[in-house]
C-alpha cells in the first residue's frame, strides 16, 4: 500500500512539475506574442494557460487529500531533487508572471490611450462631467 501511494505520488509530482514548466513555456510565448502583436497565437497561449492552471490546482488538491490519506508520502525530503527542481520551476514562473503581468497593464494603457487619442480625431473629445462649460473648445499655440 504504501509503495502504491508513493509512486502515484512520485507520479503526481512529476506532472506537477512537467505542467510548471509548460505554463512558463505559454507565459513566454504569450509575451512573445503581445510583442509581435500576434493575437490568435496570444488567444491560444492564454487558453492553454487555463488549461494547464486547472489542472495544477487539481493536481495540488489531490497531493494535499493524498498526504492526508497516506502519511507517509506526506513527509517531503528537502533534498529530494524533484522537490528542488518544482521550487525552482516556481521561482521562474513568479518571476515570468511579474514580467507578463507588467506587460499587460502596459499594453492596457498603450489602448486606452490610442482609444482616446482615435475619438479625439473623431472629434469625441470625452471631458469630465462639470469641468468647465460644454461651449469651450480645445485650442493649442504653435
Amino acid at each position: 500500500m504504501t509503495l502504491n501511494c508513493l509512486d502515484d505520488r512520485d507520479g503526481r509530482i512529476e506532472e506537477y512539475l512537467q505542467l510548471l514548466q509548460s505554463l512558463a513555456c505559454e507565459l513566454e510565448r504569450a509575451i512573445h506574442a503581445i510583442g509581435q502583436n500576434a493575437l490568435a497565437e496570444l488567444e491560444d497561449s492564454v487558453s492553454n494557460q487555463e488549461t494547464m492552471s486547472a489542472r495544477l490546482v487539481d493536481l495540488a488538491s489531490v497531493l494535499n487529500v493524498s498526504s492526508v490519506a497516506c502519511p507517509e508520502t506526506s513527509l517531503v525530503n528537502p533534498d529530494d531533487g524533484l522537490m528542488l527542481q518544482i521550487q525552482v520551476a516556481s521561482a521562474a514562473l513568479q518571476s515570468l508572471n511579474r514580467r507578463y503581468a507588467a506587460l499587460i497593464s502596459h499594453s492596457s494603457r498603450s489602448v486606452a490611450m490610442m482609444v482616446s487619442l482615435f475619438n479625439s480625431f473623431r472629434g469625441n473629445l470625452e471631458e469630465v462631467p462639470g469641468a468647465r462649460p460644454v461651449l469651450q473648445t480645445w485650442s493649442c499655440q504653435v
